[in-house]
């Protein structure tokens, strides 16, 4: 069995404020992005950013798409009932409570917006910043971890732990399974992917699908919304359930992208 690191989740103090490690994880991820994005559009001249000062304007949209829909994701699809008696707990990010798919639908928006704004393609955005985004994921899997929640379910494996609030059993580190498959091997495959020009859509479509798949095989590992529990077969999660939706556009976006590739190599 591991030992769990007992990290304090506040890093530290400036003066009566506390600095929380699941804030600064969103502060470090922006960060990434936009050293990655830079050093994108020096390597590679079809991206539709050409610039450090476009780059930071998307990043900012894209930022305020992340913790709004983040957030107000997190209460609608795993706690509305107490959100709608407590409305002001949606600021306190602090304490986790984060969803990814309500983050990408707000991503999606402010990006849509942005595109609109500055009148470039909304799919070659996106495809430009697909790659990057599993660095953010990453980033927050391991927030989530120092946070000592979203463990996982018990286990007897060698590489179970005991989570201070997840009870005298040991757990799946799901949150880090979540890192490797949602940040490094997803931001491996995607980079690698998106080294060479695409067809637009073709990086978006397996972004979806490559985080819905991760995505549902660590659930296996994660322990079950308490407010849900398994939602069917004793195994389904209302995470896995999401991740439908990502498979099924994921699917539609290839297969326009490569209908498309097709029809212009026809001409």
């Amino acid at each position: 069995m591991l030992q769990y690191p007992q990290v304090n989740p506040i890093a530290f103090n400036l003066g009566r404020i506390h600095v929380h490690w699941y804030g600064l994880m969103y502060l470090f991820a922006f960060v990434s992005v936009w050293a990655l994005a830079n050093y994108r559009i020096r390597r590679q001249s079809w991206v539709p950013l050409k610039n450090n000062d476009e780059i930071l304007d998307a990043i900012f949209y894209g930022a305020m798409g992340v913790i709004v829909g983040g957030r107000l994701g997190y209460m609608v699809f795993y706690d509305l009932p107490f959100f709608i008696t407590h409305p002001w707990i949606i600021v306190q990010v602090w304490d986790g409570g984060m969803s990814f798919h309500g983050g990408l639908i707000g991503v999606i928006l402010a990006l849509l917006l942005f595109a609109h704004q500055r009148k470039i393609s909304f799919f070659n955005l996106i495809d430009f910043f697909a790659p990057l985004v599993p660095v953010g994921l990453g980033l927050g899997r391991l927030g989530n971890f120092i946070n000592g929640e979203l463990w996982g379910r018990v286990t007897t494996s060698p590489i179970g732990m005991v989570f201070p609030n997840g009870g005298p059993w040991a757990r799946y580190p799901s949150q880090l399974i979540e890192l490797f498959l949602e940040g490094i091997c997803l931001f491996a495959f995607l980079w690698l992917l998106s080294i060479k020009r695409r067809p637009k859509m073709f990086v978006s479509a397996w972004f979806l699908i490559g985080y819905g798949i991760c995505r549902i095989i660590s659930e296996f590992f994660r322990e079950p919304d308490p407010q849900y529990g398994y939602l069917a077969f004793n195994w389904l999660t209302m995470g896995q359930i999401l991740c439908l939706p990502m498979l099924i556009s994921g699917g539609i976006l290839l297969y326009l992208s490569l209908k498309n590739k097709k029809g212009k190599k026809a001409k």
